[in-house]
């Protein structure tokens, strides 16, 4: 069974609690990876500068504290497998869903269920609402 590395488990840590677990059950399915729970202010502008975001620090859910949102990735990480993070996705909601939290993906910012009409997406980003 596939398990979070030391590293994913200090960056989950940062996480609110739903997130924690929704991620632990989710890990029992499929493996995945924790990239980014927690964003100081200078990773955060940074996430901005590159593209990887559209929100200045504090404005990000991972601004908070506990972070409101977390980055994760199919393991092993292939950035040219787009489905595997579209499966990972399915997986996360079904996981939230049966634990009564709502949760947004980067992939589906307004959440009508057409990833085709997003003008920023961002496939390793889930949020709760």
């Amino acid at each position: 069974m596939p398990k979070f590395s030391k590293s994913s488990l200090r960056r989950l840590s940062t996480c609110d609690a739903r997130l924690q677990d929704i991620c632990y059950d989710a890990i029992k399915i499929y493996d995945f990876t924790i990239l980014c729970g927690n964003r100081d202010e200078e990773q955060q502008n940074l996430m901005l500068i590159q593209g990887k975001s559209k929100l200045e620090f504090p404005k990000s859910k991972h601004n908070k504290t506990p972070s409101q949102a977390v980055d994760i990735a199919p393991y092993p990480v292939d950035w040219g497998d787009l489905g595997r993070f579209k499966l990972l996705a399915g997986i996360m909601f079904g996981v939230a869903h049966s634990k009564d939290i709502s949760i947004r993906w980067g992939g589906d910012w307004d959440m009508n269920t057409n990833m085709n009409d997003e003008s920023f997406v961002d496939l390793v980003h889930f949020e709760l609402i």
